[in-house]
Formats: C-alpha cells, sequence, structure tokens
C-alpha cells in the first residue's frame, strides 16, 4: 500500500502572519512531528496568489492579501520547513482551495498501488475540506483520513464543523 502524507498549506501568512490564529500556531509541533516519522511519500500544496490578488473572486470576498508568490508569507511556517529539510516531497502552488494537480500527482506516484492518504494543515474548514474531498472523489477506494491535532481552522468553530463534515463524507479522522 502506498502511503501519503499531503501537508496542506503550512504557510506563514496561515501560521503567523496575515490570516495567522493561535490555533494555528499551537498544531505546529504535532505536524512537525508527524512529518518527521512520517514513512511514505510526502506532497506539500502552496496556497499561491499573485500582486491581483484583491481583484480576483476569492480576494473580493477575503480581501487580506496573503501567500503573494514568493513573499515571506507565501513561505513555510520555519519550523515545518526544517522537519521537511533532507526529506524528498513534491511541491504543489495552488490557485484556489483544492487542488486537481495534487491528485494527479498522487495517482502518478501510486501508479495503480492501493492508496493511503493522511491530510494535515491549514485551514480545516477551507483548503484541508476540499483537498480531502477532492482527493475521496479521485480515489474512492483510498484509505483517506485527516489528523485533527495537526489541522486547525478558521476558528475553532469551523474547524469542529469541517470535523464533522469529514467523517460524513467517510474520511477517518485520527
Amino acid at each position: 500500500m502506498k502511503k501519503i502524507l499531503v501537508v496542506v498549506d503550512m504557510q506563514k501568512d496561515f501560521v503567523d502572519g496575515a490570516l495567522g490564529t493561535a490555533e494555528a500556531v499551537s498544531i505546529i509541533p504535532a505536524a512537525v512531528k508527524k512529518i518527521e516519522c512520517f514513512e511514505g511519500d510526502i506532497f506539500v500544496t502552496f496556497d499561491t496568489h499573485y500582486g491581483n490578488y484583491l481583484e480576483t473572486a476569492e480576494g473580493k470576498k477575503l480581501p487580506v492579501p496573503h501567500c503573494i508568490v514568493d513573499s515571506d508569507g507565501w513561505q513555510l511556517d520555519e519550523r515545518i520547513a526544517d522537519a521537511l529539510k533532507g526529506r524528498q516531497y513534491v511541491s504543489i502552488r495552488k490557485p484556489s482551495f483544492g487542488s486537481i494537480q495534487l491528485a494527479i500527482d498522487i495517482a502518478q506516484a501510486a501508479r495503480g498501488e492501493a492508496l493511503s492518504i493522511e491530510l494535515i494543515g491549514l485551514c480545516t474548514d477551507i483548503c484541508v475540506v476540499s483537498n480531502a474531498l477532492l482527493l475521496k472523489t479521485f480515489f474512492p477506494e483510498a484509505e483517506i483520513s485527516v489528523d485533527p491535532a495537526c489541522c486547525a481552522g478558521v476558528t475553532p468553530e469551523l474547524h469542529e464543523a469541517a470535523l464533522k463534515t469529514l467523517a460524513s463524507c467517510q474520511i477517518n479522522l485520527l
């Protein structure tokens, strides 16, 4: 069975930057440990926006510039980056909440093997849930899990609501 860890948007702007929260900061040690101990393939997504962010559909609904490509806030949290040092991983820039490219890259890595996919990261109620559901759609027979201890939502209430949605869609909660 091919084991895959997806590290979703663990970027500075979501941890302690433009859209950071105390909850996001608090999950970093657990996420670091998960990355360091994981045996399998790792995929890391980067929420990626450009200078015209405020003119985009997302920017009009969330007028907070964040994760502008190559900015400091677009970079991984330093502790996450340190945990990934020396590890091979696939980086995926994603311009929206979910990433079809992530699913394509995982399919290529799996080469027909059965899959176990675990997701951690930010934000539970936006990008984690979007990618988990997208992966469940692409790989309906895969074991797909989310580790709530390694995720944080925009608010604690939205984190809990996302976990309920994930569970109702047959995503395992660890």
